[in-house]
């Protein structure tokens, strides 16, 4: 099938994500009265919200043949996908604790190592590792004698690849045979959009043994949890499966842990960027958040930030949001003068922005299919502010799902 005008996409891709989400909380007995374009383009919404697995087992009613079967494939996948990274995982902690070095896993390892998705529903992209940085060499090692090795380096972490990646890994969904990642974080902080939010000290756990360790609380999970996604919608990159780890754990918080999450502060302030994903996730799965923290959180949030993530829908958030805005999440700026630096960093982005963007670009399986990437800066800006170009991993996503069998 082919690649309808942007304009059609970009409605099919908003209808089908918001009736996607809806799915998972309340679901209805009959199928959507979807045209065989929307069925192709909700395999893209389910693979970009990372919620296909979840859709598979949730469902009350059966799509097109080909619909079922992408979900039955993905849930297969994704469950092969997290043996595959469970037993990664503990040979990485075998091996750290003979040498006693700790590090603590990120995100799904914690989430899955709590029993949050016994159902292995949950997809995981890669394995984050934090670790802190005199301890990065020793990991490294690890990481090598594990048969990994370093693909590249950025502000954020250093990403490790397999040393027998396969020639033609799938590009779309989840599969067993798409390269498994370990990304090492020495910090984790978000730039929103340009003062960075740093939580790492508030991650380690106050024992730090060797091997793989647990946060330092459910509160410091959830907060870094708040963090992704406050960079994630930033950035246009939220996933509704990010929505949904929060309500999960959420549920499952102690008293103590609702006060750490209320009562910590950064500087002399409560975590102001926790206030817009907690309401995203409130929105959308109801019951999930107090509206007592969203106030709370709220006192500290920008008044411009308050209002969009009111009116934001995950699919304005979202991968699933088709079109590269000249300055995406500029309502997290507190106050006119980051403003105005984060316009200048989009306009005149630094040597080092430049080179991570290449780097970036670089790990888009079929991203040369799409010449976004070698555009000189200067005819980008200009197709930001007069055209408002798709964004190449969107585009990708779509494609290969009209590509599937029917």
């Amino acid at each position: 099938m082919l690649l309808p005008p942007i304009a059609q996409v970009a409605e099919a891709l908003s209808r089908t994500t918001e009736a996607l989400a809806q799915e998972l909380v309340c679901p209805r007995p009959t199928a959507p009265p979807w045209s065989e374009f929307d069925w192709r383009v909700a395999r893209a919404s389910a693979a970009m919200q990372g919620i296909s697995a979840l859709l598979c087992n949730r469902l009350r009613w059966q799509g097109p043949p080909g619909w079922q079967r992408f979900l039955n494939e993905q849930r297969a996948q994704t469950a092969a996908r997290r043996q595959k990274i469970a037993t990664i995982l503990s040979d990485i902690d075998a091996r750290a604790r003979l040498e006693g070095m700790g590090f603590v896993g990120l995100k799904g390892c914690a989430l899955y190592a709590m029993g949050l998705y016994p159902d292995a529903a949950r997809p995981m992209g890669d394995i984050d590792l934090l670790v802190r940085e005199e301890e990065r060499p020793a990991l490294t090692r690890i990481l090598e004698a594990c048969h990994y090795r370093l693909a590249f380096d950025s502000y954020r972490h250093q990403v490790f690849k397999p040393q027998d990646i396969a020639a033609a890994a799938p590009d779309f969904g989840e599969h067993i045979d798409s390269p498994i990642k370990i990304e090492v974080h020495t910090s984790v902080a978000e730039h929103l959009p340009v003062q960075t939010a740093d939580i790492t000290t508030l991650l380690f756990p106050a024992d730090l043994r060797g091997g793989l360790n647990p946060y330092r609380s459910s509160a410091a999970l959830l907060m870094h949890l708040l963090l992704h996604a406050a960079g994630n919608m930033r950035a246009r990159a939220l996933r509704f499966v990010q929505l949904h780890d929060i309500a999960l754990l959420t549920r499952s918080l102690s008293p103590d842990d609702r006060d750490e999450l209320l009562e910590t502060r950064l500087g002399t302030q409560r975590l102001w960027w926790a206030a817009a994903p907690l309401l995203m996730t409130a929105r959308y799965l109801p019951g999930s958040i107090p509206d007592a923290w969203i106030g709370e959180l709220e006192l500290d949030s920008p008044t411009a930030l308050q209002r969009a993530a009111r009116r934001q829908q995950l699919a304005d958030v979202s991968w699933s949001n088709v079109r590269i805005e000249a300055f995406p999440g500029i309502e997290w700026a507190r106050g006119l003068s980051e403003r105005c630096r984060f316009m200048q960093s989009r306009i005149w982005p630094s040597r080092e922005a430049r080179r991570e963007l290449a780097q970036g670009a670089e790990q888009i399986p079929g991203g040369g299919q799409l010449p976004w990437y070698g555009v000189p800066h200067a005819k980008r800006i200009a197709r930001w502010i007069f055209s408002n170009p798709p964004r190449v991993q969107t585009i990708l996503s779509v494609q290969a799902a009209l590509a599937q069998d029917s």
